[in-house]
């Protein structure tokens, strides 16, 4: 019955409504160690360069359209880069983590992704637990879920058991700040990806053109960009 609640989740994810929470009953305590392990069964390993269309839509203004890219090297570190048409909307950011290293423009990049735990889902990656004082999850042979709880903020993942889809959702204080539902192909390349916010409302749609996997990436490309973007 359990398995039963969790598909029309996936389901709805996939033709396009707008996801429920994501949290299936009966999550148990989880350990570190399980959390881990599951977090890092979405982690490709080495570094990969991501290239992206992008859509924007929200109630307070047209769509916005453009293109972008993610370079990110080994499991925590991450250049995320966009732009709209003809350089307009231009944002970029550096991310360490859960954590930001610089962030310019700050309101652009906030408007696009409003917690970094969305943006590595975006990229079909979930993070391992930091800083959670309770771990919790469940696993049947369709779904993996897990929750990380800090006080009354949560962060909830869960994946498809044959890896085509990875859902996140985050809360702070109580309140939905956004779920994100990324999707791969059957070798496990991204092909989209889709972020709701709710109190915009607005949503974020990501295709995904090109991923491939440097074997480097320049000292440089860290460095925050001494102009105003």
């Amino acid at each position: 019955m359990q398995r039963l609640r969790l598909l029309p989740l996936l389901l709805l994810a996939a033709c396009g409504g707008t996801p429920g929470a994501i949290a299936p009953s009966g999550l148990a305590a989880l350990t570190d160690v399980e959390a881990r392990r599951w977090a890092a069964e979405t982690q490709p390993g080495g570094n990969q360069e991501i290239r992206f269309r992008f859509v924007f839509t929200d109630k307070r203004s047209a769509a916005a359209k453009g293109q972008g890219s993610a370079s990110v090297a080994g499991a925590d570190s991450l250049r995320f880069d966009f732009r709209g048409p003809l350089g307009a909307g231009r944002g970029a950011a550096v991310v360490i983590g859960d954590s930001a290293q610089w962030v310019q423009p700050k309101d652009q990049v906030d408007k696009l992704v409003p917690s970094y735990p969305l943006l590595w889902a975006m990229l079909g990656r979930a993070r391992p637990p930091a800083g959670a004082v309770e771990l919790r999850g469940r696993q049947d042979e369709k779904v993996t879920a897990w929750r990380y709880i800090s006080g009354a903020d949560t962060v909830d993942y869960l994946r498809s058991r044959d890896g085509l889809r990875l859902m996140a959702e985050v809360r702070q204080a109580g309140k939905r700040i956004g779920i994100v539902t990324t999707t791969f192909g059957p070798d496990g390349v991204l092909l989209k990806s889709r972020l709701d916010v709710p109190s915009g409302p607005a949503r974020l749609d990501l295709t995904f053109t090109q991923v491939t996997k440097p074997g480097s990436f320049s000292a440089e490309m860290w460095d925050a960009p001494r102009d105003s973007l």
